[in-house]
C-alpha cells in the first residue's frame, strides 16, 4: 500500500470508530432502552422496524446526494441528522412519549443512516482507485471491521456501565456528542477522490436516473440481482438477533436490570468482529469463490441462531454468541468486495445504497414479526424462528455464484466498468 492510499485507509479508519464508537454505546441497551420507556416488545421492534423503513424509503433519494452531490456532502448530512435525531430519542424515553412519537423518530434515524450507505464504502474504494491501490479490497473491509470491533467492544462495555451507574438515557447523549466530533472531522479529512459528481441533472430527473441505474447495474445483472435478494433476509433476522440477545441474556442470566451484561453481550460480539476482520482475507483465499465463504457462514449463522434459541444456558449461549459474531464478520468484508468489483464506480454508491435498502426491507416486516413471538413464545422461540428465515435466502446466494462472474474468483481490487457483464435477462 503506497502512502497515498494509506492516508485514505486512515481517513476510512477513523470515520468507521468514531462512527462505531457513537453508535454502539447504546448497541448494548437500545432495547433496554425502548422497553424501559413502556413499550412492548412488539413496540420496541415495530419502532425499530420503523427505522429500517426509513431507511427503505430514503435510500434513493439521499444516493443521489452521493452521486450528484459528493460522498463527503452525503456523510455530513447523515452525522448532522443522526446526532438531532439520537437528541430526540432521549427525549422521548424522557417523556415516556406515546408510540407514535417513536415511529416518527425512528424514521428520521433511518433517513440518517441513508446518507451514510453506500457512500463511505463508494468513497474508499474510488478513493483507493485514485491513490493506485491493488491490493485486496477484502484486506480494507477487513481492516474497518477490526476497528469497528474494537470500537464496539469500547463503546458497548461503557455505554453498559455507564447506564448502569447513571441511567439509560446518558449513553444516547454521549453518542450525540462523539457525532459532531465526527462532523467535524470529516468536514477537514475527507476529500472526494477519484470521483466527479454529475450536476447535470435536476433532483427529480437525477432521482430517476438513479433508480435507473439500481437497476440496470443491480437487478438486471443477474449475479448482482441475487445477492441483493439474500439482504432483506440475512439483515432481517441479523438485526433482530442483535437487539433481542439483549433481553435475552439478562433473562438466562437471571436479572433483567443488569445492563452492564448487556453490554458485555455487544462487546463480545465484537471481539468476534475483530477476529473475523483479520481473518475475512485468510479465509476467503482457502476457497476458489467469494460465494463460497459467504454461503458458508451463513449457513453456519442460521445453525447458531437454532442454537441459540434451544439452549438454557447462559454461559453456552455467550459461547455461541462468539461464534455467530465471527461468522458475521467474515462474510462481510467478502460481500463488500464481491458486490464492489461487480458494479462500476459512478454507479457504485447507487447501487450499493439499493443493496442497502433491500436489507432494510426485511427489516421492516422480519422484526416486528419476530418481536410478536417473541411477546407469545419467547425470545429463544423468536430466535430459532429467525434462523428458518434467513435460510431463505440461501437459495438466492447459490443463484449468484451459479453466474460465474469475474468478481467471484477475483483477489485484487479492479474497476469493473470496463469488464465484460454478466448474462442479464
Amino acid at each position: 500500500m503506497n502512502p497515498a492510499a494509506r492516508r485514505v485507509q486512515r481517513v476510512y479508519l477513523t470515520l468507521m470508530l468514531g462512527n462505531t464508537l457513537a453508535a454502539s454505546f447504546i448497541w448494548g441497551i437500545n432495547t433496554l432502552f425502548l422497553l424501559d420507556a413502556g413499550l412492548s416488545n412488539f413496540e420496541a421492534f415495530a419502532a425499530n422496524a420503523f427505522f429500517t423503513a426509513g431507511m427503505v424509503i430514503f435510500e434513493i433519494p439521499t444516493g443521489v446526494v452521493a452521486d450528484t452531490v459528493g460522498r463527503k456532502a452525503s456523510y455530513l448530512l447523515g452525522t448532522i441528522t443522526l446526532s438531532v435525531t439520537t437528541g430526540l430519542y432521549w427525549m422521548l424515553w424522557l417523556w415516556h412519549a406515546p408510540f407514535v412519537w417513536w415511529a416518527i423518530v425512528s424514521v428520521l434515524l433511518g433517513l440518517g443512516f441513508t446518507f451514510f450507505s453506500g457512500a463511505v464504502d463508494a468513497w474508499l474504494v474510488d478513493a483507493l482507485a485514485f491513490a493506485k491501490y491493488s491490493g485486496s479490497l477484502e484486506a480494507v473491509f477487513g481492516r474497518g471491521l477490526v476497528v469497528t470491533g474494537i470500537s464496539m467492544f469500547v463503546g458497548s462495555v461503557l455505554g453498559g456501565i455507564i447506564a448502569q451507574a447513571t441511567n439509560l438515557g446518558v449513553p444516547f447523549l454521549l453518542r450525540a456528542g462523539i457525532l459532531v466530533v465526527m462532523l467535524v472531522f470529516a468536514a477537514v479529512a475527507m476529500k472526494d477522490l477519484g470521483f466527479t459528481p454529475d450536476h447535470s441533472m435536476g433532483p427529480v430527473a437525477a432521482t430517476r436516473n438513479v433508480l435507473k441505474q439500481s437497476i440496470d447495474h443491480g437487478l438486471r445483472k443477474r449475479s448482482v440481482r441475487w445477492m441483493i435478494l439474500s439482504a432483506p433476509f440475512a439483515s432481517g433476522v441479523g438485526i433482530y438477533a442483535f437487539y433481542a440477545l439483549q433481553p435475552y441474556l439478562l433473562e438466562l442470566y437471571g436479572d433483567k436490570t443488569a445492563y452492564s451484561i448487556a453490554g458485555l453481550a455487544a462487546a463480545i460480539l465484537s471481539l468476534a468482529q475483530v477476529a473475523g476482520g483479520v481473518l475475512a482475507s485468510r479465509i476467503r483465499l482457502l476457497f476458489a469463490k467469494r460465494t463460497t465463504t459467504v454461503i458458508g457462514a451463513s449457513l453456519t449463522s442460521i445453525l447458531v441462531l437454532v442454537a441459540l434459541g434451544l439452549t438454557s444456558l447462559f454461559w453456552l449461549a455467550v459461547a455461541l454468541l462468539v461464534i455467530w459474531g465471527f461468522v458475521f464478520a467474515v462474510a462481510g468484508p467478502v460481500r463488500q468486495a464481491y458486490l464492489n468489483d461487480m458494479i462500476p464506480s459512478k454507479q457504485r454508491a447507487t447501487v450499493l445504497s439499493f443493496d442497502s435498502l433491500f436489507g432494510s426491507l426485511g427489516g421492516v416486516f422480519i422484526q416486528p414479526a419476530l418481536g410478536r413471538a417473541a411477546d407469545l413464545w419467547g425470545y429463544g422461540t423468536s430466535l430459532v424462528i429467525g434462523g428458518v428465515v434467513e435460510l431463505i435466502g440461501i437459495p438466492f446466494l447459490f443463484a449468484s455464484r451459479r453466474q460465474n462472474d469475474p468478481a467471484d474468483t477475483r483477489k485484487v481490487q479492479t474497476d469493473p466498468a470496463d469488464s465484460q457483464p454478466s448474462p442479464r435477462t
